[in-house]
This record gives structure tokens, C-alpha cells and sequence, in this order.
């Protein structure tokens, strides 16, 4: 494959990676900034929006890699149980790309995979699973995935855009434990990803970190800079 090719296909599975709170805890709207490292590539940003329209929640995601763009958006209820409504997405290399699209008769059975992160996020405070736990989702195109997830010890990072507290959740495919990803979220505000790191046979491929965050509402149990 094409070296440029391999970039656009490889967006589309950073946006994954990328694109905690106990069940009862109450989303918040929240812009979040993030550099992403890629071996071999140069670093860039990755944009992360919740926010809130009605009873819905809105999951925004943004990426560019050189020559190729790529963009996630997911409409969701979140009460006890999390419910996809509407699903779009969008890759572009050198200016020609192609879109995606899930509606909610589609959507009816798995919620699709930004959702499915602010799921994750959810059960990484709630559930312990002995010895893993299991996620089923629909990707970009529609088609189901697994992936299996085990809670880790939780640590304080220190990022670029502050101190904050984790709640650290490892994730592997069934098919190929060989690929494994460390997604740490924030404890208290749901859907908020702090930083994640992506291991292929034994090497660490690429990691992401915050590097700036605003919230709706103040009182994060945390020290954020600027915030």
C-alpha cells in the first residue's frame, strides 16, 4: 500500500484509539486538545468535544495527520443505559476522502464506536472484571467489533495541560492480543480521555496526552492549568 494511503487508513484507527465515571455521575460539556505521537511521523493535535443539545449529548472528533483529515461525530442519549442515535464520519487524503453514515434503526442494536468510548469510560470506574471484561461496538462502517478491557491501577499524571487523577483501563483485541491499548480517563467527568497509549508486539506505536482542556462548569477534582 501506498505510503499515503497507509497514513489515511492509519487516521481512521487513531481516531478510534483516541476517538470515567461512576454509572450515576452526570456528563459536562468539555473542549479537549491533544498531541499525538506516531512513530515515524511528526506529532499533531487531536480535538475532543462533548457537548449537550436538549436531551441529547453530541462527541465531536478531529484529527490531521500530513496529508490526510479525518472527522467523528456521534449522537447519544446517556441515562442508566447508553443509547446511539446518529453516527457520521469522514476521511480525506489530498483533498479527496469519503463519508460515512449510521442512523439510529442502524445503530438500534450496538452504539457505534464514539459512543462506545464514552461507554468505556463509564465502566472503567464501575466494573471490575476477573479476568476481563468485553465491549461490542460498530465501526465507521457499520460492521460489529470486540475488543476486551481489564481496569488498572489508578495514578496521577502529570500532563501538559495539568496534575490530574486516572482511572486506567487496558483493551485488546480477542483476535490479536498482540495489539494493546491504555486509555486513562478522568474519574469524574465522564467521556474525558486524560491520555492513551497504543503497544504493537511488545513496542509502544503511539501515545496521546492532554494538553489543554475547558470545561462547562468549574469544580474538577483535579488542577488543571488555566482552568
Amino acid at each position: 500500500m501506498p505510503a499515503p494511503l497507509r497514513r489515511c487508513a492509519a487516521l481512521a484507527l487513531l481516531l478510534l484509539l483516541v476517538a470515567g465515571s461512576a454509572l450515576a455521575a452526570e456528563p459536562r460539556p468539555f473542549d479537549a486538545r491533544y498531541r499525538l505521537e506516531v512513530a515515524g511521523w511528526p506529532s499533531t493535535t487531536v480535538e475532543h468535544r462533548l457537548s449537550r443539545d436538549g436531551t441529547h449529548w453530541q462527541s465531536d472528533m478531529r484529527a490531521a495527520i500530513a496529508v490526510a483529515r479525518g472527522h467523528e461525530r456521534s449522537r447519544f442519549i446517556a441515562g442508566e443505559a447508553i443509547r446511539s442515535l446518529h453516527y457520521d464520519s469522514g476521511y480525506s487524503l489530498l483533498g479527496i476522502g469519503k463519508a460515512y453514515e449510521l442512523d439510529r434503526e442502524a445503530l438500534a442494536r450496538l452504539p457505534d464506536r464514539q459512543t462506545a468510548l464514552f461507554e468505556l469510560s463509564r465502566r472503567a470506574v464501575a466494573d471490575d472484571c476477573d479476568p476481563t471484561c468485553r465491549l461490542r461496538y460498530l465501526d465507521h462502517r457499520g460492521r460489529e467489533e470486540r475488543v476486551d478491557y481489564r481496569r488498572l491501577d489508578r495514578r496521577t499524571l502529570e500532563l501538559p495541560a495539568g496534575r490530574f487523577e486516572a482511572v486506567r483501563v487496558e483493551v485488546t483485541e480477542p483476535d490479536d492480543p498482540d495489539r494493546r491499548m491504555v486509555f486513562s480517563f478522568h474519574p469524574g467527568v465522564p467521556g474525558l480521555l486524560l491520555a492513551m497509549e497504543y503497544h504493537h508486539d511488545g513496542e509502544r506505536r503511539s501515545r496521546l496526552a492532554l494538553t489543554d482542556l475547558t470545561l462547562a462548569a468549574a469544580g474538577l477534582a483535579s488542577s488543571p492549568k488555566g482552568n
